[in-house]
This record gives C-alpha cells, sequence and structure tokens, in this order.
C-alpha cells in the first residue's frame, strides 16, 4: 500500500477523463481541469471554482500538481538571469535557470536528479543519478517559473518563449517520460508551446537520437560534443566508450535527413585539454559535411573537478580559426555569472545542507 498522490499534471485529457470517470465525474470535467493546469496553470485545486466543492476537496486528498515548488531564486545583476532551485517529490533538488535574450525569455530545467553520464567537467554529474523526473515535474518547472514570472517576482518581463532541457540530467536517458512532457507542453489545449520553440541536450546517446528522429518533433536537438576524436572524447565524456564520434555523426546526419532540422553542436572550451589550434582544425573536419550550427562555451569551472576555461584570448582565437575554416559558429553569451547560473552548483549546495 502507499500513499502516493496521482500527479494529474502528467496525464493526457484522455487519461485524466479516466481517472475522472472512476471517481465517477461526467467527462468533461477533464476538459476543465486540463484547462486548469496547463492553461490558467492552477497552483492548487481550491483555484477550480467551476468545479464542486466536494470534488475540489477529494482531489486535494488524493492528487497533487506536478509536485514541484521554487524553493530559492536567485537573481543576476549582471544580466538579469534567474536561477531557480526547485524542491521536487520526495525532498529532492533540481535546477532551472530564467535567461533574457533579444527573441524573447528562455527557461532551462532538467531532467533528472542527477545524471549517471559522469562526463568530467560537469557538476551536475556528481553524485551520479538518483531517478528520473516525471512529465509532471518536468512541466512544474516550467509552470512554476511561469507563474514567478507572472507575478512580478523576477526583473524579466513577459512570458516563457522557448524552453531548453538543457539542466540537471540526460534528457534522452528519460527518453519516454521527456517525451510525454513534450506533447503536454505543447497541447493546443494547454500551455500550447510549439516544439518549434524547444531544444533538447544530449551527450550523444544514439540509440535515443535514433529513436527521437522516428518522433519527427519539430524541436532543435543539441548535441554536446566537447572533443574532436575518440581517445579525448572517451576521457571526459564515458558515453563515448558505447557511442563512438563515427556512430554519433552518422546518427546525426540521419537525423536531419529524417526531421529536416538543423542540428546545434555545443562545444565546451576546456584550457590544455580541447583548445588547441589542431583542435578547431580537426573540429572543423568532424563537423564537414553536417547541416549544423556549432555554439562553443568557456568552461564553467567547478571546485570538485580539476579543469578551467581558457582566457578571454584563447577563446577568440578558437572561434577566429574555426569562422577562417567555414564553420558556422557562435560563441555563447555567458549569462548569471554571479550566480553559478551553470547547472548543478546550487543543487549540491542544496543537498550539502540537508
Amino acid at each position: 500500500m502507499t500513499d502516493q498522490k496521482t500527479d494529474l499534471l502528467g496525464l493526457t485529457p484522455e487519461e485524466l477523463a479516466a481517472f475522472l470517470k472512476e471517481l465517477g465525474e461526467p467527462g468533461y470535467r477533464a476538459g476543465q481541469i486540463f484547462g486548469w493546469l496547463h492553461g490558467k496553470l492552477a497552483a492548487s485545486f481550491d483555484e477550480m471554482h467551476n468545479l464542486p466543492g466536494p470534488l475540489r476537496v477529494r482531489l486535494q486528498e488524493t492528487c497533487e500538481i506536478g509536485g514541484v515548488s521554487i524553493e530559492k531564486r536567485l537573481a543576476s545583476s549582471i544580466d538579469g538571469t534567474v536561477k531557480y532551485l526547485y524542491g521536487a517529490t520526495g525532498g529532492d533538488f533540481v535546477e532551472g535557470a530564467l535567461m533574457r535574450h533579444r527573441h524573447g525569455n528562455s527557461l532551462c530545467i532538467s531532467s533528472q536528479v542527477g545524471c549517471r553520464m559522469a562526463c568530467a567537467f560537469c557538476a551536475s554529474a556528481l553524485g551520479g543519478l538518483s531517478r528520473n523526473l516525471t512529465p509532471g515535474e518536468m512541466l512544474g518547472q516550467v509552470y512554476a517559473s511561469a507563474r514567478d514570472l507572472a507575478s512580478g517576482g523576477t526583473e524579466i518581463p513577459d512570458k516563457i518563449g522557448s524552453v531548453v532541457l538543457m539542466g540537471i540530467g540526460e534528457p534522452l536517458d528519460n527518453f519516454e517520460n521527456v517525451c510525454r512532457f513534450l506533447e503536454l507542453l505543447s497541447h493546443p489545449e494547454g500551455f500550447g508551446l510549439s516544439l518549434r520553440r524547444v531544444s533538447l541536450s544530449t551527450c550523444g546517446l544514439v540509440d535515443g537520437i535514433r529513436k527521437l528522429a522516428k518522433k519527427n518533433y519539430p524541436l532543435t536537438l543539441s548535441i554536446s560534443l566537447h572533443a574532436t576524436n575518440d581517445e579525448a572524447r572517451s576521457r571526459i565524456m564515458p558515453v563515448n566508450r558505447k557511442h563512438n564520434l563515427a556512430d554519433l555523426m552518422a546518427a546525426c546526419r540521419d537525423y536531419f535527413a529524417k526531421t529536416g532540422r538543423r542540428i546545434s553542436f555545443e562545444y565546451c572550451l576546456i584550457c590544455g585539454e580541447n583548445d588547441s589550434p589542431a583542435d578547431a582544425q580537426a573540429l572543423a573536419a568532424l563537423l564537414k559535411g553536417q547541416n549544423c550550427h556549432l555554439n562553443l562555451i568557456p568552461l564553467n569551472s567547478v571546485s570538485e573537478r580539476d579543469f578551467a576555461r581558457p582566457d578571454p584570448a584563447g577563446v577568440r582565437g578558437f572561434q577566429t580559426k574555426l569562422e577562417q575554416l567555414g564553420v558556422s559558429v557562435t560563441l555563447r553569451r555567458e549569462l548569471g555569472a554571479d550566480i553559478a547560473a551553470a547547472c548543478g552548483q546550487l543543487r549540491r549546495r542544496a543537498n550539502d545542507n540537508k
């Protein structure tokens, strides 16, 4: 026996109707509740004033709405970026970041509690994987942040215009839950965010990339590359020992052929590890023939990791070399540097203080 509550946020309208039917409620209640949850972003059943009082009480006793709350909010004094520490079911913590861009507000969210990919430079992987987040918990991060934004809790105006699955965790390691999250997030009777406004970042799970291609979602797939040969990549990204660069690049070509969506490659510049002129040359050769764009990301140093970022001149030189070699490349704008906006650091401090 368990006292665990049913998370209504993770149910489709059809599943919600079936759930309510078991309670003896008419089918149209499902549409009402789905609209409250995903359209009006209700945080409690008390807000659902067109439901009968006894039903609201019953839902309050047996159900929950995402199970996510904002435990801490840090706002950058430099650029207004907001870092969220979310409390999730069972006392877990995950992170998100709300960023202001010229094209609108972008929210980066987490897909797992921890991560088992063990990338050598990453704070999110410290401590390994605890569990997958549910679709409701992923939606809960978006909706809690949207409510915070609407309430004037941040300095950033307007609404969430895009969502990035690039926080704690590997999205393709939580494939089914992530797919349901995407389908609920984009549901026309709910939040209705176009999947063209969603980016999903993976360290290179080839099987997951191929499964995602079959879904044919119009999202942007981002590949965390970070090295130009198997020896170097396997050293800093253990996933490469299972899915090497040849297999990964083949999967990327097939993904573009299937979906027509240009891939974004991410390359974290690590001093003395992958930032030499020879690395730039090898990177250009690796990406040749891919319909893609490259984002350069100077490393966010983590105290528990023995890696450093290149100096600004080295970063600019690497970018210039790539441009000379014909690579479409952007140096990612760094946001929230004064609030540890790189994922994993705020959660780690919160766990240490438990």
